[in-house]
């Protein structure tokens, strides 16, 4: 059973990072051809994929974030995370990481965490 865990601050400053980290169990992030995403839904919005980091490393990031994001793993900790710099109010969603198969199917989600960016 694959297992994703969000973890990081419900509460963020205007103009501070955002970090979250994605705690996998039952498969590797270094597994052959899994990719593992970052997704956010804002309040009353769709939603918008971040970026991922494939089992090679190399990471994508959406166009629209990618002056403010990057994405970074851990491998003995089986981790990935988030870094979401200079944040404002219209950075406030809910945050996912999901595991996506080499058919683009995301196929096991993590809970969901808020952050609240807010002064």
């Amino acid at each position: 059973q694959v297992q994703l865990q969000e973890s990081g601050p419900g509460l963020v400053k205007p103009t501070q990072t955002l970090t979250l980290t994605c705690t996998v169990s039952g498969d590797s992030i270094t597994a052959s051809g899994s990719r593992w995403m970052w997704i956010r839904q804002a309040p009353g919005k769709e939603l918008e994929w971040i970026g991922y980091i494939p089992y090679t490393g190399t990471t994508t990031i959406n166009p629209s974030l990618k002056s403010r994001t990057s994405i970074s793993r851990n491998t003995s900790k089986n981790q990935f995370t988030l870094d979401l710099t200079s944040v404002t109010p219209e950075d406030t969603a809910v945050y996912y990481c999901a595991r996506a198969t080499p058919g683009w199917r995301l196929d096991y989600w993590g809970q969901g965490t808020q952050v609240t960016v807010s002064s």
